[in-house]
């Protein structure tokens, strides 16, 4: 099955000259998400980790059904302010201003064995904060992963010697 076929691009979102690529469509086709998930099942469980990791908000889609799957873990990276609890933050610099991303101390212990997952790697700013956030707390991160690498954008080359798998790319 080719995933692509159940991924829509859709124009000028969130700004005009950006073409977003929505997975919508592929979770809501039961036998493409189906396909999706145990694709990536396979991509992920060769890291052999302990816990999955997802990045707001569309990384929670495919890593907390993996996570279950797996039989793992599964805990949140979010933006700032958005977790009760204690938090454990990394701030990241962007174009223009800077982001913060946020974990709960209590989701990880030191030694554990992370895979980051996300929805789609674009330029890899925040998927590279939550590897370095992850192992400024101790853990041992794995892997990185995505349904979608836009590869233009070079953003796995952020994650430096971290592993990265993707689902399909896109060039443009």
């Amino acid at each position: 099955m080719d995933l692509k076929d159940h991924i829509r691009g859709i124009p000028d979102f969130p700004k005009p000259g950006i073409l977003f690529y929505d997975i919508s469509t592929l979770l809501a086709h039961p036998d493409a998400w189906q396909v999706a998930m145990g694709r990536m099942a396979k991509l992920i469980s060769r890291h052999q980790p302990d816990v999955l990791a997802g990045l707001d908000a569309r990384g929670f889609l495919v890593a907390a059904p993996l996570a279950l799957k797996l039989g793992l873990g599964f805990t949140m990276v979010r933006k700032k302010g958005k977790l009760p609890g204690d938090t454990i933050q990394y701030e990241y610099d962007l174009e223009y201003g800077s982001n913060t991303v946020e974990i709960q101390t209590d989701c990880i212990k030191p030694g554990q064995r992370v895979v980051i997952l996300d929805d789609l790697m674009a330029t890899g700013g925040t998927m590279d904060a939550a590897v370095k956030l992850f192992q400024n707390v101790g853990a041992e991160v794995v892997g990185t992963a995505c349904m979608i690498e836009l590869t233009f954008l070079n953003g796995k080359e952020r994650l430096g010697d971290i592993p990265f798998d993707a689902l399909v790319s896109y060039d443009d």
